[in-house]
């Protein structure tokens, strides 16, 4: 069973995180509330062009699918373009599993308290609750692409009660 659809507001740093907010653009996310659940989505192109997100003083953002589809709900995915010297946000966690897919550019990974170097063809996948995140720390343009769901049918773990902040 899926759960109904519900907007609500949340840190524009919950993009990667939550996948709701940037600025002041309102995206969707799920919650327990009595409303009908959208029909999942049909096989489908979408552009660039068509694509919609905000811009930032880091860059831009275009969501290409967020919501449901057959197997999973809350999916985002998008294509982010960082200017140089910057980040979307912090190193964050979050419930949902995701995959960075490093396309242009160079930076610096974070993952679990580590950093590493960042290039193109450079996949990231991260568990849920683990902390990740990407910076831009060349000279030029850094793209990447996220794709970050849970699955339905499937419970996600826990936040941990290790008292520590979403987002460093």
């Amino acid at each position: 069973m899926s759960r109904p659809m519900k907007r609500k507001l949340v840190s524009s740093a919950a993009l990667c995180c939550a996948g709701v907010v940037v600025g002041a653009v309102l995206f969707p996310v799920r919650t327990g509330a009595a409303e009908k659940s959208p029909k999942p989505w049909a096989s489908k192109v979408v552009s660039w062009n068509e694509a919609k997100g905000p811009t930032a003083d880091w860059g831009e953002i275009r969501l290409h699918f967020q919501g449901e589809t057959f197997a999973t709900q809350d999916m985002l995915t998008g294509i982010a373009v960082v200017k140089p010297g910057k980040a979307l946000h912090g190193a964050h966690r979050h419930a949902e599993e995701e995959y960075l897919v490093l396309t242009e550019g160079s930076g610096t990974w974070h993952l679990d308290g580590k950093e590493f170097p960042a290039k193109k063809g450079d996949v990231l996948y991260v568990e849920p609750w683990v902390y990740h995140g990407l910076s831009n720390t060349s000279d030029k343009p850094l793209t990447f692409v996220v794709v970050k769901y849970n699955g339905k049918g499937v419970t996600p773990p826990p936040r941990p009660t290790d008292n520590r902040p979403d987002e460093l």
